[in-house]
Protein backbone atom coordinates (compact mmCIF):
# COMPACT_ATOMS: atom_id res chain seq x y z
CA UNK A 1 0.00 0.00 0.00
CA UNK A 2 2.75 2.26 1.04
CA UNK A 3 4.64 1.80 -2.60
CA UNK A 4 0.85 2.26 -4.36
CA UNK A 5 0.49 5.74 -2.18
CA UNK A 6 3.76 6.53 -3.64
CA UNK A 7 3.33 6.06 -7.14
CA UNK A 8 0.30 7.94 -7.12
CA UNK A 9 2.13 10.47 -5.43
CA UNK A 10 4.99 10.81 -8.16
CA UNK A 11 2.08 10.76 -10.46
CA UNK A 12 0.55 14.09 -8.89
CA UNK A 13 3.56 15.68 -7.69
CA UNK A 14 4.64 15.62 -11.81
CA UNK A 15 1.18 16.82 -12.41
CA UNK A 16 1.08 19.77 -9.80
CA UNK A 17 4.58 21.12 -11.30
CA UNK A 18 3.29 20.97 -15.17
CA UNK A 19 0.30 23.13 -13.96
CA UNK A 20 2.36 25.58 -12.24
CA UNK A 21 4.02 25.85 -15.21
CA UNK A 22 1.77 26.81 -17.32
CA UNK A 23 -0.14 28.72 -14.77
CA UNK A 24 2.93 30.81 -14.72
CA UNK A 25 2.55 32.19 -18.31
CA UNK A 26 0.89 34.87 -19.44
CA UNK A 27 -2.64 34.31 -20.18
CA UNK A 28 -3.17 33.46 -23.64
CA UNK A 29 -6.36 31.96 -25.38
CA UNK A 30 -6.98 28.06 -25.34
CA UNK A 31 -5.27 27.03 -28.78
CA UNK A 32 -3.52 23.94 -28.34
CA UNK A 33 -5.72 21.11 -30.27
CA UNK A 34 -4.39 17.09 -28.95
CA UNK A 35 -6.60 15.96 -32.00
CA UNK A 36 -4.11 13.74 -34.32
CA UNK A 37 -2.00 10.24 -34.11
CA UNK A 38 1.55 10.37 -31.87
CA UNK A 39 4.42 8.22 -31.45
CA UNK A 40 6.81 8.45 -28.65
CA UNK A 41 9.58 7.21 -25.96
CA UNK A 42 9.34 5.92 -22.25
CA UNK A 43 11.36 4.49 -19.31
CA UNK A 44 10.80 4.16 -15.82
CA UNK A 45 10.67 1.55 -12.64
CA UNK A 46 8.21 -0.88 -11.43
CA UNK A 47 7.57 -2.96 -8.51
CA UNK A 48 4.92 -5.53 -7.10
CA UNK A 49 4.32 -8.16 -4.82
CA UNK A 50 5.40 -12.09 -6.76
CA UNK A 51 3.51 -15.16 -5.58
CA UNK A 52 4.25 -18.59 -5.94
CA UNK A 53 2.48 -21.58 -5.09
CA UNK A 54 1.93 -25.15 -5.69
CA UNK A 55 -0.53 -25.83 -8.22
CA UNK A 56 -3.91 -27.54 -6.84
CA UNK A 57 -3.87 -24.79 -4.14
CA UNK A 58 -1.34 -26.79 -1.40
CA UNK A 59 1.02 -25.48 1.44
CA UNK A 60 3.88 -23.52 0.81
CA UNK A 61 3.26 -20.53 -1.24
CA UNK A 62 5.23 -17.33 -0.52
CA UNK A 63 5.21 -13.81 -1.29
CA UNK A 64 8.63 -12.28 -2.83
CA UNK A 65 9.35 -8.54 -3.37
CA UNK A 66 9.65 -7.38 -6.93
CA UNK A 67 11.10 -4.50 -8.55
CA UNK A 68 13.11 -3.67 -11.52
CA UNK A 69 13.32 -0.81 -14.71
CA UNK A 70 11.13 -0.76 -17.96
CA UNK A 71 11.63 1.27 -21.47
CA UNK A 72 9.41 0.89 -24.41
CA UNK A 73 7.82 2.41 -27.19
CA UNK A 74 4.03 3.82 -27.33
CA UNK A 75 1.72 4.88 -30.19
CA UNK A 76 -1.89 6.09 -30.39
CA UNK A 77 -4.75 8.42 -31.32
CA UNK A 78 -6.61 11.76 -29.78
CA UNK A 79 -9.82 13.17 -30.21
CA UNK A 80 -10.43 16.75 -28.59
CA UNK A 81 -14.02 17.70 -28.14
CA UNK A 82 -13.74 21.27 -25.69
CA UNK A 83 -11.89 20.32 -22.53
CA UNK A 84 -12.73 16.79 -23.16
CA UNK A 85 -9.73 14.84 -25.00
CA UNK A 86 -10.74 10.89 -25.93
CA UNK A 87 -8.21 8.28 -27.19
CA UNK A 88 -6.74 5.07 -28.09
CA UNK A 89 -2.60 4.11 -27.15
CA UNK A 90 -0.74 0.67 -27.52
CA UNK A 91 2.62 0.12 -26.23
CA UNK A 92 5.27 -2.26 -25.64
CA UNK A 93 8.22 -2.77 -23.33
CA UNK A 94 10.91 -4.12 -22.22
CA UNK A 95 11.25 -5.10 -18.61
CA UNK A 96 13.77 -6.25 -16.26
CA UNK A 97 10.84 -6.35 -13.17
CA UNK A 98 12.28 -9.13 -10.91
CA UNK A 99 12.22 -11.23 -7.53
CA UNK A 100 15.21 -13.59 -6.66
CA UNK A 101 14.42 -15.98 -3.61
CA UNK A 102 17.80 -17.51 -2.50
CA UNK A 103 18.16 -20.11 0.88
CA UNK A 104 21.97 -19.54 1.00
CA UNK A 105 22.23 -22.27 -2.33
CA UNK A 106 20.92 -21.43 -5.99
CA UNK A 107 18.51 -18.50 -5.99
CA UNK A 108 15.00 -19.06 -7.93
CA UNK A 109 14.49 -16.00 -10.32
CA UNK A 110 10.68 -14.64 -11.62
CA UNK A 111 10.71 -12.04 -13.82
CA UNK A 112 8.40 -9.68 -16.39
CA UNK A 113 10.67 -9.42 -19.26
CA UNK A 114 8.52 -7.63 -21.68
CA UNK A 115 4.85 -6.37 -21.95
CA UNK A 116 2.71 -4.53 -23.59
CA UNK A 117 -1.10 -2.86 -23.37
CA UNK A 118 -3.75 -1.36 -25.54
CA UNK A 119 -5.71 0.96 -23.69
CA UNK A 120 -8.83 3.70 -23.88
CA UNK A 121 -7.57 6.80 -22.64
CA UNK A 122 -9.78 9.85 -21.23
CA UNK A 123 -8.61 13.33 -20.52
CA UNK A 124 -9.29 16.47 -19.65
CA UNK A 125 -7.56 19.85 -20.04
CA UNK A 126 -7.63 22.57 -17.38
CA UNK A 127 -5.34 24.86 -18.97
CA UNK A 128 -4.17 25.19 -22.24
CA UNK A 129 -1.72 22.39 -23.02
CA UNK A 130 -2.03 20.64 -20.08
CA UNK A 131 -4.26 17.35 -19.57
CA UNK A 132 -4.65 14.68 -16.94
CA UNK A 133 -6.13 11.38 -17.90
CA UNK A 134 -7.46 8.43 -16.76
CA UNK A 135 -6.57 4.94 -18.79
CA UNK A 136 -7.24 1.61 -18.73
CA UNK A 137 -7.86 -1.28 -20.83
CA UNK A 138 -5.92 -5.20 -22.37
CA UNK A 139 -2.37 -5.94 -20.57
CA UNK A 140 -0.38 -9.18 -22.01
CA UNK A 141 3.20 -10.13 -20.94
CA UNK A 142 5.69 -12.72 -20.89
CA UNK A 143 6.82 -14.58 -17.39
CA UNK A 144 9.69 -16.57 -16.66
CA UNK A 145 10.30 -18.66 -13.87
CA UNK A 146 14.27 -19.53 -13.52
CA UNK A 147 16.32 -21.92 -11.01
CA UNK A 148 19.65 -24.11 -11.47
CA UNK A 149 17.85 -26.86 -14.34
CA UNK A 150 14.97 -25.06 -14.93
CA UNK A 151 13.72 -22.24 -17.49
CA UNK A 152 10.13 -21.89 -17.89
CA UNK A 153 7.99 -19.15 -19.63
CA UNK A 154 4.45 -18.69 -20.35
CA UNK A 155 2.61 -15.51 -22.41
CA UNK A 156 -0.64 -14.39 -20.26
CA UNK A 157 -2.89 -12.04 -20.60
CA UNK A 158 -4.77 -9.34 -18.25
CA UNK A 159 -5.50 -6.07 -17.63
CA UNK A 160 -4.13 -2.62 -16.63
CA UNK A 161 -5.87 1.03 -15.69
CA UNK A 162 -3.99 3.99 -14.38
CA UNK A 163 -3.61 7.28 -14.37
CA UNK A 164 -1.76 10.08 -15.94
CA UNK A 165 -0.86 13.74 -16.99
CA UNK A 166 0.26 15.26 -19.94
CA UNK A 167 1.90 18.98 -21.09
CA UNK A 168 2.24 20.10 -25.17
CA UNK A 169 6.13 21.59 -24.97
CA UNK A 170 5.44 22.24 -28.79
CA UNK A 171 3.06 21.97 -31.42
CA UNK A 172 4.56 18.75 -32.15
CA UNK A 173 5.92 17.60 -28.68
CA UNK A 174 4.86 16.62 -25.30
CA UNK A 175 6.35 15.30 -21.83
CA UNK A 176 3.90 12.54 -19.96
CA UNK A 177 4.17 10.80 -16.83
CA UNK A 178 1.52 8.16 -15.82
CA UNK A 179 0.85 4.86 -13.43
CA UNK A 180 -0.45 1.73 -14.33
CA UNK A 181 -1.46 -1.13 -12.63
CA UNK A 182 -0.91 -4.65 -14.36
CA UNK A 183 -2.20 -7.63 -13.44
CA UNK A 184 -1.68 -10.81 -15.77
CA UNK A 185 -3.60 -12.90 -13.82
CA UNK A 186 -2.27 -16.48 -13.00
CA UNK A 187 0.01 -18.66 -15.00
CA UNK A 188 0.80 -22.10 -13.92
CA UNK A 189 4.12 -23.93 -15.01
CA UNK A 190 4.81 -27.40 -14.49
CA UNK A 191 8.36 -28.89 -13.63
CA UNK A 192 9.86 -32.03 -11.96
CA UNK A 193 6.43 -33.67 -11.45
CA UNK A 194 5.11 -30.77 -9.72
CA UNK A 195 3.26 -27.68 -10.55
CA UNK A 196 3.86 -24.01 -9.93
CA UNK A 197 1.41 -21.31 -9.51
CA UNK A 198 2.63 -17.73 -10.46
CA UNK A 199 1.23 -14.31 -9.58
CA UNK A 200 3.04 -11.50 -11.19
CA UNK A 201 0.54 -7.74 -10.72
CA UNK A 202 2.83 -5.24 -10.55
CA UNK A 203 3.22 -1.14 -10.32
CA UNK A 204 4.58 0.49 -13.08
CA UNK A 205 5.64 4.64 -12.79
CA UNK A 206 7.37 6.10 -16.10
CA UNK A 207 7.80 9.27 -17.99
CA UNK A 208 7.73 9.76 -21.57
CA UNK A 209 8.21 12.25 -24.73
CA UNK A 210 5.44 11.66 -27.57
CA UNK A 211 5.54 13.26 -31.10
CA UNK A 212 2.02 14.71 -32.67
CA UNK A 213 2.00 14.47 -36.22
Amino acid sequence: MKQLLLATALVLATSTAYAADVLQEAPVAASYDWTGAYIGVNAGGGFGTFNLSPSGGGPGGFDLSASGFLGGVQAGYNWQVGQFVYGVEADFQGSDIKADLSLGGPSLETKVDWFGTVRARLGYTPVDRFMVYGTGGLAYGHEKISAPGIDLSKTKVGWTVGAGAEYAITTNWSLKSEYLYTDLGKASFTAGGGGIDAKVPFHTVRIGLNYKF
